[in-house]
Parts: C-alpha cells; structure tokens; sequence
C-alpha cells in the first residue's frame, strides 16, 4: 500500500469537496513528478468501496500500464480495456475498475461508467476524449494534469468546471520531492518567420531549422562535457532527426538509441529498460515520452525542438525532475532557445481554467522578456546576478554617474493636505471593499472588473495577484 503525502491527502479532500458541492469535473494540477498518479488512484479505490464503476483513461500504452502498475501497488483489482488486452471480471461487474486506451475505449461500446478519471487532462478538449465524456453524460470526471492548458495556451474550462492547484515547483523542492535544474543554452536556431501549424511551429520547418550538425555536435559535445556517464533523453524534431542524433551520440562512444511511435511497442519497452538499468545512456525521441515517463534516474533533458508550446516544454523537462539517489539537480541542455520562450522550468506558475498559463510568451517571433541571464563564457541561463553561478564568470559593470533632474518646490496648504488625507482613505475604503467582494467572485474576468470598479491603476495585475494569493488560502476562481 502506498503511503500518501500530506499535499496529496489535501488535493483528495478538496476533489471530495468539489463533487460534494455539484461540480460534475474537476481538474487538479500538480507539476511532473508530484505524483497525480497517486492521487486519481486513491480517488478511484474510494469510489470502488462505494460501489461505484471507475475508468482510468490514457492516450497511449506507456500511460495504461503505468496507471496499472499503480493500481496494484495498491492492491486494486482491475481490468484492462486496449488492444490486445481482455478485460478482466471487477470490470464485468456492476463495481469496478478499468484502465482504457482512449482510442479503444471511443470505439468499443460498453456499460456506462461512475466515474471517469482523464490522465493528462490537457489532452481532453480532443475529439476522442471529448467523445468518451459526451457518451457518459452523469459520469463524474477527474482531469489530472501538469500543464492545463491547450496547445494554444488557451485553458480547459470547456471540459472541466472548478480547477485544484496542488503545491508548486518551489514548495516541492522544499519538500524534497521534485529537484531543481541548472540550464545551459549553447545554441539557439533563429525561428523568425517560421510557420506555425495549430499553435505551434510546423513540423517540416523545425526539422530543417534543427537537423543540422551543427546543432547535434554541440548537444554532443555539452554532453560530454557536462554531463558525461549520465542518463539522458533528447527531444527531438522527427523520426530521422532522432536517429540521426543517436548516432552521432554513439560515434562519439555514447551509448545511445532512438525511441518512437513507429517502433514495435516490446522494442520501445526493451530500451526504457535498458536505459534503467545503465546499458543506454542517451535516448532519442520523438513525441514519446514527453508525458507519463517515469524514470527518476534520468538526469539529463536534451531540448532539440523548439516550440510554442508551454506546456511541451514543462513535459519534458519534467521528466529529469523527480528525485533519485544521489541526484541532486537536474541538468537541462537547451539548444532551442525554449528557456527564453517560455522562462525557467522550475519557476512558480499560476494557472487558470479560462486563461491557461497566466505568464505565457508572446504569440510573435519576439522572445518573452523573462528576468534570465545567460553566461557569455559557460552558457548558463540563471536569474539576474552580477555572478554566474556556474562557472563564477564575472560579469561587465558599467560606472554610471547618477542623473538628476530639474523640480520645483511647492507649498503645500492645509486643505490641500486634507484633500490627500481624505483622498487616501477613499482609495484604502475601495481596496477594502475589492478584497471583500474578490473573496466571492467566481471567475479573474469578474475580479478584474472589481479591480476596474475600485480604481486600481493596472485592474488586470490587481485581479491576478490577488487571485494568486487567494490560491494560497484554498479559494479558487476560473
């Protein structure tokens, strides 16, 4: 029996509360490697003993056996509904569980369930998804995800009604259970001008702009040089992108291979385990194990695509995120400028249903305008400091003699003072009555109007700063 910890004991109370009030989906967030698996599956041992029928859904067959093994580490009976597999009594019954593939769950008809539990919920707002949950229209779902947001950066209030934030990056690391990454960006390709196909850069044109040698040398070479003996996976643009980069790993005496969709599924099992137990070090791949990739002894993230996409990007770094012995941060080599798309991996995040990524970057060529620097000699991306904290490499100062300008004195009469006096405690009255109406609001469109209403400077800023800091004491709006 696995052994729950207390942010997850808290997530599980405030999704029982959510139901219990009448919301029909809830979606919980949680960064990679926090453990949302743990959490839907307590979820769904609850609802078996009340006799409930309960089903698991994933997108791909590394997520099925992942959300099986789970369920058996808590000594929970349940089938399995995917190609190839038959599904086993508890699910014949009238309580149950199942683990579905999505693709052979949305053809096959089957008894109506309870319970439908979506893992990588940012995938819900999709035709098969979107087609199992119409189907069921008094099932209750749980979304869990990451990253709850759409390709486009758009939210997911469309599928799911009250949002759940569990702990961010900066309180698991505290905890000790996820750890931070040191980036280095060497290279980065120019995508001006590159088209863009569903939110994010075309596929053709990522390959052109990355399969160069010039790109994969490098990403050798930082290897080598920072992270030599260590375990890895790179993301790449493609297919042959990916098997070209495992060769040139191997060239240079790497172990290395590729993994992808195209490749017989007991192949693709054969080198996870390989690289789990060491005899790989470098694995390629491409659209594969950017979610639901569970190995702690990986150590280093190869960014080899660029994208648009922020939630892409917390993907799979989160995979290198999760705790192992004798690991004590995370490595990121990013040789696509994705750092300076879309910020620090490990940095906190304010999510909302209806917005997405609060911080997201801008939908033009131009970079987002994150407070990184990034080292001339080491290539080190880090916070402002006037030190690398990598290589220790000092930066340029420049002496600048402070500039001062011309003002005038006024007297200032007594009315005058009481004017401001009196004009201070109007705008103390409306920031007190925004906060007291904020409390109730139900959606950051309705605080930003409060906001507006109070007379706040930058109502929009104000909403969602306060609808942080509400977040924080258990209260959320949409």
């Amino acid at each position: 029996m696995t052994t729950l910890r207390p942010y997850q004991t808290q997530g599980i109370d405030e999704l029982r509360s959510a139901f219990s009030a009448g919301a029909r989906s809830a979606l919980y967030v949680l960064p990679t490697g926090g453990g949302k698996t743990t959490i839907f599956v307590d979820v769904a041992r609850r609802a078996l003993e009340r006799g409930k029928r309960v089903c698991v859904l994933a997108h791909r067959r590394e997520l099925v056996e992942q959300a099986s093994r789970r369920l058996d580490a808590f000594e929970i009976p349940h089938g399995i509904i995917a190609a190839g597999k038959r599904v086993h009594v508890p699910v014949c019954s009238r309580s149950g569980i199942a683990v579905a593939s999505v693709q052979t769950l949305v053809r096959r008809e089957v008894d109506a369930f309870d319970l439908l539990v979506v893992d990588e919920a940012h995938h819900a707002p999709a035709g098969s998804w979107g087609k199992i949950i119409e189907r069921m229209p008094s099932a209750r779902v749980l979304g869990v995800t990451a990253t709850p947001c759409r390709l486009d950066g758009k939210g997911l209030a469309s599928t799911f009604e009250k949002m759940i934030l569990g702990p961010n990056y900066s309180e698991l690391i505290a905890g000790g259970f996820l750890t931070d990454a040191d980036v280095f960006a060497p290279t980065r390709p120019d995508m001006t001008g590159t088209k863009r196909r569903a939110g994010d850069y075309a596929a053709e044109e990522i390959d052109a702009a990355v399969n160069r040698p010039t790109i994969t040398g490098s990403a050798v070479e930082h290897y080598l040089r920072l992270a030599m003996g260590k375990r890895a996976v790179a993301f790449c643009a493609s297919v042959a992108h990916a098997e070209a980069v495992a060769e040139a790993f191997r060239y240079a005496g790497v172990p290395s291979a590729c993994l992808h969709g195209k490749l017989d599924s007991d192949v693709r099992a054969a080198r996870l385990a390989e690289l789990e137990r060491g005899e790989l070090l470098v694995l390629t791949a491409c659209d594969i194990v950017s979610e639901g990739f569970d190995l702690p002894a990986l150590d280093v993230a190869i960014l080899l695509r660029p994208t648009c996409s922020l939630g892409l990007y917390l993907q799979q770094v989160g995979r290198v995120l999760r705790p192992f012995v004798g690991k004590i941060r995370a490595l990121v080599l990013d040789h696509v400028g994705n750092v300076f798309r879309h910020g620090f991996p490990t940095e906190d995040r304010f999510w909302s249903l209806s917005e997405g990524a609060v911080h997201r970057a801008p939908s033009t060529d131009d970079e987002a305008a994150f407070l990184i620097r990034q080292c001339p000699a080491c290539f080190a991306v880090h916070r402002p400091s006037q030190v690398c904290v990598s290589c220790g490499h000092v930066y340029e100062t420049r002496d600048k003699a402070p500039e001062f300008s011309e003002g005038v004195l006024q007297a200032i009469t007594r009315r005058d003072a009481e004017n401001r006096k009196q004009d201070e405690a109007e705008r103390k009255q409306r920031a007190a009555e925004f906060r007291k109406k904020g409390w109730r609001a139900e959606s950051i469109g309705e605080l930003i109007e409060l906001a507006r209403d109070a007379g706040f400077d930058n109502p929009s800023g104000t909403a969602w700063q306060y609808a942080k800091w509400m977040a924080t004491k258990g209260r959320h709006v949409r």
